[in-house]
């Protein structure tokens, strides 16, 4: 009966081993990574457990949804064909990574003489890319109390660049309140569109301006152009105020002038239509009856 009794924790624990010896586990020591462009990257694929000699064992690119394979039919394949190597167990070592290799990779071990025949796991891959040299664009001159603004931006990043614009070499903080120098600026910086506005530009804004484009791959920097500030041009203001001025008054009085020499045509015109003729002859237009009412009065007398 003792014996029965101590044989009983044995039978359990050959029952539970021959279980987990015949089932698929896979595992990965990590289900997100990352490299720089142009780097090497090992997803790891680790076999617990399996019992089936030469199992089967398949990667494939999971990108915008869709599957391709990767490693199929104890071949690499793809776009992966000439950067990608197998290495034991069932690792993949990808060669010269590319922004295009940013995608979800799933592994799948399939073992037919295990009662849990097949496993899988999932890795996310992404390949960061240093920023390019951003475009920066800088006024040459600005007039005090204008408002202008400067641009910085690239698009070959991965993740988006970050942007941080500088004034003869020395950082701009992102709030100018936050620092004595900069405390009188007016600018807002915007660090996700690369953007430096100025409400109204000051005298001790000018100086040349450079912008850097930063991600978690690098940075990258345009080169320094100077911006000019002046003071205004009161004396061309003022000129141009008065040529203005002397414009709009030729143009009234010419106007003027016009509408007056039209209403004098006018005037000749209507009189000229409305004149009562005159006869030259001068005759004098008595009716015939008249005078021959007279000559028969001074016949009766």
């Amino acid at each position: 009966m003792a014996n029965g009794r101590q044989s009983l924790p044995l039978v359990l624990f050959f029952l539970l081993c021959h279980r987990t010896t015949f089932a698929v586990i896979l595992r990965t020591t990590n289900k997100s990574v990352w490299t720089n462009e142009f780097d090497s990257i090992e997803l790891t694929c680790l076999i617990e457990s399996i019992s089936t000699n030469n199992p089967r064992i398949e990667w494939k690119k999971i990108k915008n949804g869709v599957p391709s394979y990767v490693y199929f039919q104890n071949k690499v394949s793809g776009d992966l064909e000439h950067r990608a190597i197998l290495r034991e167990p069932a690792n993949l070592l990808i060669l010269n990574a590319s922004r295009s290799d940013s995608a979800q990779y799933r592994c799948e071990v399939a073992a037919i003489d295990d009662q849990k025949p097949f496993d899988e796991i999932l890795i996310s891959l992404a390949v960061r890319v240093k920023p390019v040299v951003p475009r920066c664009s800088v006024p040459n001159a600005v007039t005090v109390g204008y408002t202008t603004e400067l641009h910085c931006t690239e698009k070959e990043g991965f993740p988006q660049s970050q942007y941080q614009w500088y004034r003869n070499n020395e950082e701009l903080p992102e709030d100018p309140k936050t620092s004595v120098k900069f405390y009188n600026s007016t600018y807002v910086m915007n660090t996700q569109t690369g953007s430096l506005k100025f409400r109204s530009v000051k005298k001790e804004d000018a100086g040349e301006y450079h912008c850097q484009a930063k991600n978690e791959a690098g940075t990258s920097k345009c080169s320094p152009q100077p911006m000019e500030v002046y003071d205004p041009d009161i004396v061309g203001i003022c000129l141009k105020v008065l040529g203005g001025v002397a414009a709009f008054i030729f143009v009234i009085v010419g106007l003027c002038q016009i509408h007056k020499n039209g209403c004098c045509t006018c005037k000749d015109h209507r009189e000229n239509n409305y004149k009562v003729p005159e006869h030259e002859n001068r005759m004098d237009y008595t009716s015939p009856d008249e005078g021959h009412f007279r000559h028969k009065s001074s016949f009766v007398i």
